[in-house]
């Protein structure tokens, strides 16, 4: 045997004994010889890939097929070796599975164009599953490779990640690729941010383990005592699920640790609710938080029961219990159907899924694609039917729908038919009548009441509530897009009017920020919203030509004064002539000011411009609006520093962190112990946690920034802090 698979035969014994170590051999053999020319961009020989990937699906405990096609998966794509060949060496099974994971190798995730082939990849998982456990084991050892790739390779292969195969092995039920490929794209994507996490969670083991030791060891003495054999261990918090779950909750890091996780493994179903007994018996579970996925598993076959109780120290913790099939399950997900096959296709009580029922998901992505005519809105709904959790509610005859988290009545319609959808005019919920953008909840029985009216369909308003990608795209279907695209060019048209009876620069006020900032003010998602609301006649083009001009504080026409107008905070008074510390070249009497779209200070190499009646303004060379003033030469002038002791220096930094209460009070703490003057702040908090403050304050010694920013950085929370070269960095 060639010592190099005995890793590799080594964990296909332990997992899969009935494998064909022979077949596997051969299919090693023909790879290597295929790619013996070939090197990774590592340098290291090309097998090494196909054999990682093979050790990964071996450790998931596959079937010899899956590895063996594992093996030879890059073979027909990059080397002479043609599928026909691989078909008459290795069967047809195997050809069909290199053949489905070369197609998709193919399938790039971007714009619109693109998006078309991710219909064959869902095509080519329906057929055979496997060809999408190879896809995803590949991308497993992509990603842990993925240094040796240039940085905008590294960045678009991250956000794939994220964006289409965690959730996909997610839907798999293959938790453990889904979080290792989770952790390595976030701390591709944003290293800063990932950083921070695991410093905040390192900083906190010692006093979590303690914690976490003490509630095993009482779980596990109660359980001993009911006579139940189980496992108690602690469960792994990962640091991109700690991350979503302070942007899925909006809360802050501190109060996400406190649900500490604890997983209990038993024998069997019978002993799973033996134990959650036992449990609840010592600690007062916490009201709604009881889950019961074994009764009512998961859409990827996930089963285990779930609470959450008041622990020690009146600290909640999180228990799942499951028996030890179940948990192989919950880690593996459809590539356990190999291992546990005689679990598959045994109904009811013993807690076994029926088969098919879990990969019915996949039905439903086949039925939206051949219903959506513009792959990119497929895959929009691809991504997000991906990305959430579902709800499970009830028809008046009782039978069991499942809609995405947070879905509304509105959904419910459009999953029950597409009629009943468009001609919905309100809903009964348990009974009480409710607002159709009311979010449904698990277990809701919904009743739909519908327009008798020939003419009755959806209303636009239902896009912004819906969420299920069918409800969305038959809303959308309804409003044809050429009525969308007129109504905004009829906008458009008259917003032009309106500005040009006024006599303003159109130009400058249509585009840039301005247009989509006022957008978003009047709640409408982008700029084509707000034209297609003016073409409709929802809002006035006049009453969006006066905000427009209020929202930019009127139109300035001084060159020189362009970027400061976009100053968050203006900086009031007249800038100290003697504190600048610039003298200009040939005259020590004319008046000086340091321009606040850059905040020069000393060190940086300056460049002097003779405005109109207020001196002379410097900017650093760096500055964005150095180059606009180079096109009048005959008003530069050369300057130079010369501070003195009562020079003053305006600063801007951006501190970047991970959102939390009482954050900007210890930023600005912090700023006032080490000396500084805040003249102005602006803070903005998007929605994924991340809180950008913006702050110029004075300095008297430049020398002193490294330390403010040093003091600014250890704040917890704080992942980024530099100095910005004017508010509209």
């Amino acid at each position: 045997m060639n010592p190099v698979l005995e890793p590799l035969f080594r964990t296909v014994r332990a997992t899969h004994p009935k494998a064909d170590l022979r077949l596997i051999e051969r299919a090693y053999d023909v790879a290597a010889y295929h790619h013996r020319d070939q090197k990774r961009k590592s340098g290291d020989p090309y097998i090494t890939h196909p054999l990682a990937v093979a050790t990964i699906l071996a450790e998931l405990g596959t079937d010899d097929e899956t590895l063996c096609a594992a093996l030879l998966h890059d073979t027909v794509e990059d080397t002479a070796y043609s599928l026909d060949e691989l078909r008459g060496d290795f069967g047809d099974t195997i050809g069909s599975l290199v053949d489905g994971v070369t197609k998709l190798d193919k399938v790039k995730f971007g714009d619109a164009a693109q998006a078309e082939t991710v219909r064959k990849m869902v095509v080519a998982m329906s057929r055979d599953i496997r060809v999408l456990i190879i896809k995803l084991a590949d991308r497993l050892h992509n990603m842990r490779t993925m240094r040796y790739l240039p940085e905008h390779k590294r960045h678009q292969k991250s956000r794939e990640t994220l964006e289409i195969f965690a959730p996909l092995a997610h839907r798999l039920g293959m938790n453990t690729i889904k979080w290792e490929l989770e952790d390595l794209a976030f701390a591709m994507l944003y290293p800063k941010r990932y950083d921070e996490i695991a410093r905040m969670v390192s900083e906190r083991a010692p006093r979590r383990d303690l914690f976490l030791q003490e509630v095993i060891e009482k779980v596990s003495g109660d359980l001993r005592e009911a006579k139940i054999r189980a496992v108690v261990k602690g469960r792994p918090k990962h640091y991109y699920s700690v991350y979503q779950k302070m942007i899925a909750r909006d809360v802050a890091f501190d109060d996400i640790y406190d649900l500490v996780g604890i997983r209990v493994l038993v024998d069997s179903v019978r002993d799973c609710y033996a134990a959650l007994g036992t449990i609840h018996a010592r600690w007062n579970p916490v009201p709604g938080r009881f889950k019961d996925y074994i009764a009512m598993p998961k859409f990827n076959m996930y089963q285990s029961l779930h609470t959450t109780v008041i622990g020690p120290e009146g600290k909640p913790v999180e228990l799942q219990i499951r028996t030890h099939a179940m948990h192989h399950r919950a880690e593996y997900g459809v590539a356990a159907h190999w291992k546990y096959k005689e679990e598959v296709g045994s109904p009811g009580p013993t807690g076994k899924v029926k088969p098919g029922s879990d990969m019915a998901w996949l039905r439903q992505l086949l039925d939206w694609q051949k219903e959506t005519s513009d792959p990119g809105e497929f895959l929009e709904s691809l991504r997000f039917d991906l990305s959430v959790s579902e709800v499970y509610v009830f028809t008046p005859k009782g039978q069991v729908i499942a809609l995405p988290e947070g879905a509304t009545p509105v959904d419910f319609a459009y999953a029950v038919h597409t009629e009943v959808g468009h001609r919905c005019i309100g809903a009964r919920v348990n009974g009480r009548l409710v607002p159709l953008e009311s979010r449904l909840g698990n277990g809701d029985t919904v009743e739909i009441f519908t327009s008798k009216s020939p003419d009755a369909g959806p209303s636009r308003d239902w896009l912004k509530f819906v969420k299920s990608g069918r409800a969305r795209n038959k809303i959308r279907q309804w409003f044809s897009k050429e009525r969308r695209e007129t109504a905004i060019e009829a906008g458009k048209e008259a917003i032009g009017r309106a500005m040009r009876k006024q006599g303003l620069p159109l130009q400058r006020l249509m585009s840039g920020e301005a247009l989509l900032a006022l957008a978003r003010d009047l709640r409408y998602p982008d700029v084509s919203a707000l034209y297609a609301a003016v073409g409709e006649g929802h809002i006035a083009a006049q009453a969006v030509v006066q905000k427009l001009v209020a929202s930019i504080g009127g139109v300035d026409s001084a060159e020189e004064d362009i970027a400061e107008t976009s100053l968050p905070t203006r900086l009031r008074g007249r800038p100290r002539g003697g504190g600048a510390g610039v003298v200009v070249a040939g005259d020590a009497d004319v008046w000086v000011r340091l321009s606040k779209c850059c905040t020069p200070v000393p060190g940086d190499e300056i460049v002097g411009f003779v405005t109109r009646g207020h001196g002379v303004s410097v900017h650093r060379g760096d500055c964005t609006n150095v180059q606009q003033l180079k096109e009048q030469p005959d008003r530069l002038v050369e300057v130079s520093w010369s501070p003195s002791d009562d020079s003053v220096f305006l600063v801007a930094i951006q501190v970047e962190a991970l959102d939390r209460p009482r954050l900007l009070s210890d930023v600005t703490r912090t700023l006032s112990d080490q000396h500084v003057n805040i003249l102005s702040a602006s803070v903005t908090t998007s929605r994924d946690r991340v809180a950008i403050s913006k702050f110029t304050f004075e300095m008297g010694d430049p020398k002193h920034l490294g330390h403010v920013l040093r003091a600014v950085r250890s704040i917890q929370g704080v992942f980024d802090v530099y100095r910005v070269s004017g508010a509209g960095s």
